[in-house]
């Protein structure tokens, strides 16, 4: 196949996986490997969103005798400098990019508005969205449904360390199933760790399919792009 299967996309990372083996922080050439991946989405003439983690910087587990909002906002800033990170990265490689973010911040980056990023991937640049929905108490797994519904996208790409949805943690569980097909409503009811339940909900309630496959594969966001059968596809 060399046609994508989708016009508009919104990719899920976690801040984890741009981090790499070191576990923190951002990993040039790990960054590097999934900018590429984007730029040759574009390429196809894809419209890209970017939803993007702050893990490798800070996790509302290590706030744990913070108050919880303190923490979540900590959480934000640490998405407004992977989006920094990734936005530096795809415009080294000539992919026009823009950075907005639920929290202002004028100096380094948009603020988030609907029209202004719509208008933003039909003229064939990156949004990049950070600092989640800009609310404690929900993740990044929420602000990423949140905005593929709201820029209309045909699909989520949730690019994770494993490479589907499983019936446990492969790693823990040797016998656990591997699905390549499965509904939200049975990973609701299983409670199958994919998204958090608000995300997976608001996914469901809106009629919008998830792909979930490994981000360290090479080229598996463009095969996923392309229509190949990769992974997890829930719906």
């Amino acid at each position: 196949m060399s046609e994508a299967k989708y016009k508009r996309i919104l990719l899920k990372l976690s801040g984890e996986a741009l981090a790499g083996e070191n576990k923190t922080g951002v990993y040039a050439d790990v960054i590097g490997s999934i900018c590429d991946q984007v730029k040759k989405v574009v390429d196809l003439g894809v419209q890209v969103g970017i939803v993007v983690g702050g893990g490798n910087f800070w996790r509302g587990k290590y706030g744990h005798q913070m108050e919880r909002t303190t923490s979540d906002y900590m959480g934000m800033l640490a998405t407004a400098m992977n989006g920094l990170a990734l936005q530096d990265t795809l415009e080294a490689r000539g992919v026009k990019t823009r950075l907005q973010t639920a929290i202002e911040m004028r100096q380094i980056a948009e603020p988030y508005i609907k029209r202004k990023a719509i208008k933003h991937l039909e003229n064939g640049r990156v949004v990049i969205f950070a600092c989640g929905t800009g609310n404690p108490y929900f993740t990044t797994d929420t602000a990423a449904a949140l905005r593929a519904a709201e820029i209309d996208a045909e699909v989520i790409l949730l690019a994770k360390t494993i490479d589907a949805v499983y019936s446990a943690d492969p790693k823990v569980d040797p016998n656990a199933v591997r699905y390549d097909k499965i509904s939200y409503l049975d990973i609701l009811n299983q409670d199958l760790k994919v998204m958090d339940s608000t995300a997976t909900s608001l996914c469901r309630d809106n009629h919008i399919p998830l792909r979930v496959f490994a981000i360290a594969e090479p080229e598996n966001i463009v095969k996923v792009v392309k229509g190949e059968k990769i992974g997890t596809i829930v719906e």
